[in-house]
């Protein structure tokens, strides 16, 4: 067992003693997760709350970037933040230095959207557009490229510290733990970490006690060039995992993080709730056009409309706000708790 997730079962256990008495005066009353229809799960505000106001960092900072090259970060006061997910502005801000943000990738939130945007094809480096915010540090993973943009800017003197682009329940402390490091913030990170961890642990605690355990397809969609039905790994199942629900490209026996979607895939994947990206299902027409996908009518899903869409730049961003997500979720999932 990873130690983030015996953190949370420390965590998780004084809750779930609370609300194992609460729940079971709503429990009897959980319906199946299906039949509710198209809902959105909403968090009120998508605004990173810092853990710390002006946080003065503790430079030089030298760390080990996950490619393995160890930078010495001197200097905190132009940070540009580069990932497909955005996780790594979400924790820039988390930790108290989002005024230092002078440049983020396409995946935003509403204080970081006047930033201008390093990766505007969602995942495509420019290194010129990049030199032109003189960085004095670039936060920056695998998910987004060419390589040679990044050892360019790492050439021209800039550091620049590479992390995990791996974005798991697993992952989450550590990834904040490492943004922290690397920013000089290490005691902000740890009392990050701890606020994180508690929300995981809460918004775990609210499911229903007597949920039904839904059998949840995670669609990632693309108008009809692209149409993949989520498997092991691929991020959602960790998060349907933690709902209390079934992958149900797992379910279906899928080996990939991500199978293009057919009749025959869906079908055997009987998913009770379909979860999908906001953009993604408006890529496709919304409810109507998710519908008349290869066999998604003839799922349980499909027969009942029952599909759950989220923002794109929080479903999977797995940072700093991983507990909001799950809350919000959980709500969307199970509505008639909420009753």
């Amino acid at each position: 067992m990873s130690r983030f997730r015996r953190r949370i079962l420390f965590l998780l256990l004084p809750l779930v003693t609370v609300l194992g008495v609460a729940g079971c005066s709503t429990g009897a009353d959980i319906g199946s997760g299906t039949g509710t229809g198209a809902r959105t799960a909403v968090i009120a505000d998508r605004d990173p709350r810092p853990v710390a106001e002006d946080p003065v960092p503790s430079l030089p900072a030298t760390v080990r970037s996950f490619d393995g090259v160890d930078v010495t970060v001197t200097d905190v006061s132009r940070i540009v933040t580069a990932d497909r997910s955005g996780t790594l502005a979400q924790t820039v801000f988390s930790l108290g230095l989002g005024d230092n943000l002078v440049g983020r990738s396409t995946a935003s939130f509403p204080a970081s959207e006047h930033l201008p945007n390093v990766t505007p094809g969602g995942h495509g480096l420019n290194a010129e557009a990049i030199l032109a915010l003189d960085p004095t540090v670039v936060l920056t993973d695998t998910s987004v490229g060419p390589l040679a943009v990044q050892e360019q800017l790492r050439a021209s003197g800039i550091p620049v510290v590479f992390v995990d682009p791996a974005r798991t329940l697993d992952t989450v402390a550590p990834g904040i733990e490492a943004v922290a490091a690397a920013l000089g913030v290490p005691d902000e990170g740890a009392a990050l970490v701890q606020r994180t961890e508690e929300e995981i642990a809460a918004a775990s605690a609210s499911i229903p006690a007597d949920h039904p355990e839904p059998t949840v397809a995670f669609l990632y969609l693309r108008g009809s060039a692209i149409k993949m039905l989520g498997g092991p790994g691929s991020g959602a199942d960790a998060l349907i995992g933690a709902l209390g629900g079934k992958d149900a490209g797992t379910v279906a026996g899928l080996s990939a993080e991500f199978t293009p979607i057919t009749s025959e895939a869906m079908i055997a994947s009987a998913p009770d709730v379909i979860l999908i990206m906001t953009r993604s299902l408006e890529s496709v027409g919304g409810p109507e056009g998710l519908a008349a996908l290869p066999g998604v009518e003839q799922t349980p899903a499909g027969k009942d409309g029952s599909i759950v869409d989220m923002d794109d730049s929080l479903l999977l961003s797995f940072g700093p706000d991983t507990g909001k997500v799950l809350a919000a979720l959980s709500e969307a999932l199970y509505p008639q708790a909420q009753e």
